[in-house]
């Protein structure tokens, strides 16, 4: 079986990586997202184990498509009652690239169609569909000729832990986190901060990491679970699964730290971290306070854009001094506005280019 794991923009080579570690097969490079082969628990544990990913998908097939009838027929041959009967429910969303030259909600109407046809042939009646929480979704991309079908074995996006009990005003996606402490070479044993954690999302994600914590344990159920081919002994082999990756945790972790000046936030990092299983160090303090103290740490931080929350030039001065501070220390800033890389006025070792929601990021890492 094929599997396809989505990747946000700029974080490719880190999800290429992890996949790798966790030890699946002839994951590669690929632009948007990181294929690899493997049997349905590979999928399984993708899911459950992938920190970076944003969706497990499997590959139903790959056809020619020059025409819309193209798509609707290559839809109509998948053998859809393996996967769905008229009892569940399903949604469609699809990619359609302007080379095709359709309308995109025309796709997804005709791969609907298609869907919706095949099942009342095998089964006198057809799923209904259900956009909010479906049973299957279906994913259909459709480029230069070439037609891509898929079934989204995530459900819900991976980023949605199931650990967060509530975000701040403008919460950090998990797998973007993720994403960020791999590319800043934190080797988690070195000591972390972030002295501006919000909602906690950055520490709680280098702990669990740090404590090989599966980010998919505190999931109920993934897509795939609600699937017609679903059996009670793959329920089983599920269970035992979680099972193994619960006992998988490490004991030993090192000192993760997270500042804010809001208490209030500061209190639902804690909240967070406490559903998280995690026992996190969180408290007020100001970055004029934040000064080396002889021990290498690292400095991870997702500072206000300006967008969201407000970004004053003053709070910019105030991180830049403190990141001057800090010597023999690593600092990793996703950065949203240029004006916080020229008030550190320091040439960075490493540079990526990030995407948060909509804004465009660069990810910096200096070594001070």
């Amino acid at each position: 079986m094929e599997f396809y794991v989505t990747a946000g923009p700029g974080t490719e080579g880190v999800l290429r990586d992890e996949l790798c570690e966790l030890g699946f097969r002839s994951a590669r490079l690929n632009h948007g997202g990181i294929p690899f082969l493997g049997d349905w628990i590979d999928g399984a544990r993708a899911c459950l184990q992938s920190r970076i990913g944003q969706r497990v998908m499997l590959v139903l097939g790959r056809t020619s498509a020059r025409t819309l009838e193209d798509v609707y027929e290559a839809c109509r041959e998948v053998e859809w009652q393996e996967f769905l009967t008229p009892s569940q429910t399903f949604a469609v969303a699809t990619y359609a690239h302007e080379s095709c030259g359709e309308n995109p909600n025309m796709v997804t109407l005709k791969v609907k169609d298609a869907v919706a046809d095949q099942c009342r042939a095998v089964f006198g009646a057809r799923p209904n569909v259900d956009r909010e929480s479906p049973d299957v979704r279906i994913f259909v991309y459709w480029a230069r000729e070439r037609v891509t079908i898929y079934l989204d074995m995530s459900g819900e996006p991976l980023f949605k832990r199931g650990y967060r009990q509530s975000g701040g005003e403008a919460p950090l996606k998990e797998t973007l986190a993720a994403a960020m402490l791999r590319l800043s070479g934190w080797d988690r044993s070195t000591p972390l901060v972030d002295p501006m954690c919000g909602s906690g999302t950055l520490v709680i994600e280098a702990a669990l990491w740090a404590g090989n914590h599966a980010p998919g344990l505190w999931r109920k159920r993934f897509g795939f679970e609600r699937w017609a081919n679903f059996t009670p002994e793959m329920a089983q082999r599920m269970s035992r699964l979680r099972g193994e990756m619960r006992r998988g945790v490490a004991g030993q972790m090192p000192r993760i730290t997270g500042f804010d000046l809001d208490e209030e936030v500061l209190k639902t990092a804690q909240v967070n971290a406490q559903a998280a299983g995690l026992r996190l160090s969180f408290r007020r303090m100001p970055l004029r306070e934040l000064a080396a103290d002889g021990t290498r740490r690292l400095l991870i931080a997702n500072p206000p854009y300006g967008v969201r929350l407000d970004a004053s030039n003053q709070l910019y001065q105030e991180l830049a001094n403190a990141v001057h501070r800090l010597h023999g220390w690593r600092v990793c800033l996703l950065v949203g506005n240029p004006r916080l890389q020229q008030a550190i006025h320091l040439k960075p070792e490493a540079e990526y280019a990030l995407k948060n929601g909509s804004i465009d990021c660069k990810l910096l890492v200096y070594e001070v």
